[in-house]
């Protein structure tokens, strides 16, 4: 959780006004004036929050973001929009309007919007163009969301009028780091509220008591007792993190996975899926077309039954320490698979190698909160060039947590010459004298290394 700053209600604990000052230390009366210091940080302070007059809060109607929208009110006095998106995490959103309504938002300030399709199409699919896999495992499902929820947020307070955004990020994980620097990305001189770096409201107990002394509804579920972990869901993925899952080693109980079957009781028939691939992306499955947002929906789907995409992994955080989680991202971890064949036939050597070599630098940036940087998209530029050429079909197996390539074609685009790449006869399509020359020339600086070397023994 984040850093304490002692605010709350609206006063500052102490207001910062130099409680060290009533400390009588006997020293000469210059030494006294030391603690206005503090005391003008808090003037200042006060002064910042004044300057905001209307918040966009990126809120889900959940326990934390209530309580900072209240807390928003109370502390800055300032007008707030709230902004729910959805992407695929499979809850009802009304009662996050509901809830906002009874809390004061005037109607014309609360939005909520069904983002699913954008997300899929201009954020999860151009990262898996470039098969992105973080520390080896992780398929960046969280990571991935960030930057479109705050692309949100800057255009509701462009078209709102509003001079500062709040999230309920806390001080010591990723996700406050993601939301920031998209939004200064695309909006340099907003303002951002992150009131877990600044409230003394750091557990849950002064969370509920906070919304109970202010008369904020409580789903009774959230009363009965923390959850043994956290969740974070949309159509890529679910994590869970915290609580438990904090020992690296202990092995979550098997009824904390949502969306995937245990691959031990998954059905004991393989099923097997054959996806269509234009410029890159998945268009249609076993030759049904679909958007982008329907394609990982069935993807999912399909996977879940298979028991496909679980991850228990430590990772290193951005703000450097290392996270204990578990992943399930079924319709991702198909799409890897079925990506990296589509490539394999389409894509020449040297560019396919090209893009292994980015592929950790691209996905640390994503990781990290850099998907508005220049750098990501010179990247993705270089990336979407290269899957001009990636079409055609992909067929894959899947059976109790693996996923099997069986097949793929191109009819465009294939580099695959079975002509040259016999073993049988090829007609003189391939010269295998031409080997030799081949061999001895890539030999030749390993050959001069050993024979310096036998002079080195001599």
């Amino acid at each position: 959780m984040g850093k304490a700053t002692g605010k709350r209600n609206g006063q500052d604990s102490g207001q910062d006004s130099g409680q060290d000052g009533d400390v009588k230390t006997g020293t000469t009366p210059a030494a006294k004036k030391a603690p206005r210091a503090p005391a003008a940080k808090g003037m200042a302070r006060i002064a910042a929050k004044a300057e905001v007059k209307k918040v966009v809060l990126a809120y889900s109607g959940g326990l934390d973001t209530s309580v900072i929208l209240k807390w928003l009110q109370d502390v800055y006095h300032c007008e707030v929009i709230t902004f729910t998106a959805n992407i695929g995490q499979g809850e009802e959103l009304e009662p996050a309007r509901r809830k906002a309504l009874q809390m004061g938002i005037r109607k014309s300030n609360i939005f909520i919007e069904d983002l699913r399709e954008p997300f899929v199409r201009d954020f999860v699919f151009p990262m898996f163009r470039a098969n992105a896999v973080y520390e080896g495992e992780y398929l960046l499902g969280t990571s991935i969301a960030r930057p479109l929820i705050a692309q949100r947020m800057v255009e509701l307070a462009r078209k709102t009028g509003a001079d500062a955004i709040s999230h309920g990020a806390t001080g010591k994980g990723n996700d406050q780091v993601r939301f920031e620097l998209g939004a200064y990305a695309l909006m340099p001189d907003v303002r951002v509220i992150a009131p877990w770096r600044e409230w003394d409201l750091l557990s849950r107990e002064k969370l509920l008591k906070y919304a109970d002394t202010h008369g904020i509804p409580v789903d009774f579920k959230k009363r009965r007792g923390a959850a043994p972990y956290s969740m974070d869901a949309n159509l890529l993925h679910i994590s869970y993190e915290g609580g438990i899952l904090e020992d690296p080693d202990f092995e979550p109980e098997e009824s904390m996975w949502r969306i995937t079957s245990s691959p031990s009781k998954a059905p004991n028939r393989p099923q097997v899926v054959e996806l269509e691939y234009e410029r890159g992306d998945i268009v249609a499955i076993d030759g049904k077309r679909l958007t982008p947002a329907a394609v990982l929906t069935e993807l999912n789907r399909i996977g879940g039954r298979h028991g496909i995409g679980r991850l228990d992994l430590v990772e290193n955080r951005y703000v450097g320490m290392k996270s204990r989680g578990c992943y399930e991202t079924p319709g991702g971890a198909i799409m890897l698979k079925a990506h990296r064949a589509m490539e394999s036939i389409t894509l020449d050597r040297e560019v396919l190698a090209l893009k292994d070599d980015l592929m950790p630098r691209y996905a640390r940036m994503i990781y990290n909160g850099y998907w508005f940087s220049p750098e990501r998209r010179l990247l993705q530029s270089l990336i979407d060039e290269s899957q001009r050429c990636v079409n055609g079909t992909v067929r894959l197996k899947l059976y109790k947590g693996t996923v099997l390539v069986t097949g793929r074609r191109s009819p465009t685009d294939s580099l695959f010459d079975p002509a040259i790449s016999t073993f049988d006869d090829d007609k003189g399509a391939y010269n295998q004298a031409d080997a030799e020359g081949f061999i001895r020339l890539n030999a030749l600086r390993m050959r001069i290394a050993a024979r310096a070397g036998a002079r080195k023994r001599k």
